[in-house]
């Protein structure tokens, strides 16, 4: 069964779920979660469901911004030590490239890091660890949380009463998939053919 199929099979009971999610993946730092294709598909079905579409967007919002506070407040509570080498989730290497698409960027980072997976996740801790003030994040955070949910939510609704987006409604969601993981998955085989073609740094050893 498909994910449009199980959301249309909950009724109303479906924005329980997607909220849910969202939360989960915006502040209890699991980042393996389909925020981005399941907001898309609520939007997609809520006429079916009984839900009108700005109230999808609305429960989406509340749940994306509750998520980031909870998540700020970890990272401020825990710090860098959250993050340990060996770790299965929190991993160090997702705070580094967290902070450095925060440093690049800035307060803004929070609004695009919504976009960006695994970005999205860690984006709140590694703001709360960092000297951020409360009110600061809450204020980015909050319109970040409005922006995600407003576009995906918008898009979804718009194209989803086309037909052909609505026959081929699991291919755009994979794609939704393949173009929000794509970057991440080419930075790191990037990184990887850098460092294999990159020359030992170590000194070669002296001949007698």
């Amino acid at each position: 069964m498909d994910i449009i199929s199980v959301l249309a099979s909950t009724g109303p009971f479906a924005l329980l779920l997607v909220g849910l999610v969202v939360f989960v993946e915006n502040g209890l730092l699991f980042p393996f979660l389909p925020g981005d294709s399941l907001v898309f598909a609520a939007a997609v079905v809520a006429g079916a469901i009984g839900v009108p579409w700005p109230v999808v967007i609305a429960v989406v919002t509340v749940a994306a911004v509750a998520g980031g506070e909870v998540g700020f407040s970890i990272g401020r509570k825990y710090g860098r030590g959250l993050f340990r080498p060996g770790a299965k989730i929190f991993r160090p290497e997702y705070l580094t490239r967290t902070e450095a698409f925060f440093a690049r960027w800035g307060s803004g980072a929070i609004v695009l890091a919504r976009f960006v997976p695994i970005v999205r996740t860690y984006i709140a801790p590694a703001a709360g660890a960092s000297t951020m003030g409360r009110r600061r994040f809450s204020a980015w955070n909050a319109v970040s949380g409005l922006v995600w949910a407003v576009v995906l939510g918008v898009a979804g609704y718009l194209l989803g009463s086309i037909p052909w987006v609505a026959a081929n409604i699991e291919w755009i969601m994979l794609g939704i998939v393949v173009v929000t993981i794509a970057p991440i998955a080419i930075g790191v085989a990037v990184k990887r053919t850098r460092a294999a073609e990159s020359p030992d740094p170590r000194p070669e050893p002296t001949r007698p």
